[in-house]
């Protein structure tokens, strides 16, 4: 059994389409919905540094208090970021997934496929009908 983690949002497509990727390749991930059960700042902490980016670089912008809370400010610390993450887990950018060859946000949905394992298990669809999938192993290419 692979141990895959995705943090997923279920009213989120690009989660969903993530998690659909997951399953795919015939994993059945543990899948952490963070906007219920939100990460303890030395695992965000830790996440952050494992996806080798700034902590900038996770927050999600639209449809949040991210400009509401001045996180814009080129002033901010990391550590005032990481505070205003923890206060509001929205701000965290999704789907974060962890594999055991690494972790990443996969923006786009497909990002997941060079985290996982296993092959893909045949043709998959994103909810728009994009075709990601063309068969089992074979992603389409862009």
């Amino acid at each position: 059994m692979t141990d895959v983690i995705i943090y997923h949002n279920p009213d989120c497509g690009t989660s969903r389409n993530t998690l659909g990727l997951i399953r795919n390749a015939g994993i059945e991930p543990h899948v952490i919905e963070y906007l219920k059960c939100p990460p303890s700042r030395t695992l965000l902490k830790s996440l952050i540094a494992r996806m080798g980016v700034a902590v900038r670089d996770v927050f999600r912008i639209k449809g949040t208090p991210y400009h509401d809370l001045g996180l814009d400010d080129p002033k901010l610390t990391d550590d005032q970021l990481l505070d205003a993450m923890l206060a509001h887990p929205i701000l965290i950018n999704r789907p974060i997934v962890v594999t055991p060859l690494g972790v990443k946000l996969c923006r786009p949905s497909e990002a997941v496929l060079d985290l996982l394992p296993t092959p893909q298990g045949g043709e998959f669809r994103k909810e728009d009908g994009e075709l990601v999938v063309v068969d089992a192993g074979r992603r389409l290419e862009q």
